[in-house]
């Protein structure tokens, strides 16, 4: 039986979209973690190596590196950083009550935030890009506000600082942590153990 990978994320996190892009080639079940890096940041004491500046022109740089390696669409977004709490309530949500459309979301979400470079700070270009991926944006926004939603992002990201994170994304093979999407060779090994 394959092992199974656990894929903690947001989607603020550009190098939690490359990640994103490369996990379902690895073949093996996926335990879609949501939660929030500005929570684990704060538990963490832990910030966004955008914020460093030598750093965050680096790690641009590397990102369109490895989106090139991957085959994969990758413009930094103009408006970042992106509150991605609302955001990641969704994706939650549809976990929770509608799981075959999870994932369909969080591509279209990714999709306008780190391809697109749209301003998902704006609700009303949320609910534009939600309509234009087949969502009703009023449904998802009272899904956002409902308090076991609400528990459940947290309780993950609790869950997750509780485990080692620190940052996103983090990946769990048989309770063992790798984190950041330069690490994915390191993850396709333990898979395959």
């Amino acid at each position: 039986m394959a092992q199974t990978l656990e894929f903690y994320f947001d989607v603020g996190s550009p190098a939690a979209y490359l990640a994103w892009t490369q996990v379902p080639k690895f073949g093996v079940p996926v335990d879609y973690r949501p939660f929030l890096l500005g929570g684990v940041f704060q538990a963490t004491n832990n910030k966004s190596p955008m914020e460093v500046p030598a750093k965050g022109k680096y790690m641009l740089d590397d990102l369109k590196r490895y989106a090139a390696r991957y085959g994969v669409p990758f413009e930094h977004n103009p408006h970042f950083p992106i509150n991605t709490l609302t955001l990641m309530r969704g994706a939650v949500g549809l976990q929770m009550r509608e799981p075959s459309r999870m994932i369909p979301y969080v591509d279209a979400v990714y999709r306008a935030i780190w391809v697109e470079g749209r301003n998902m700070n704006d609700p009303a270009v949320v609910g534009a890009v939600l309509q234009g991926a087949g969502f009703d944006p009023q449904a998802l926004l009272a899904l956002t506000a409902d308090p076991e939603v609400k528990d459940r992002l947290k309780s993950v990201t609790q869950e997750a600082v509780a485990r080692g994170a620190f940052g996103a994304p983090t990946f769990f093979v048989g309770g063992r942590m790798y984190w950041g999407q330069d690490r994915l060779d390191f993850v396709k090994e333990a898979l395959q153990q």
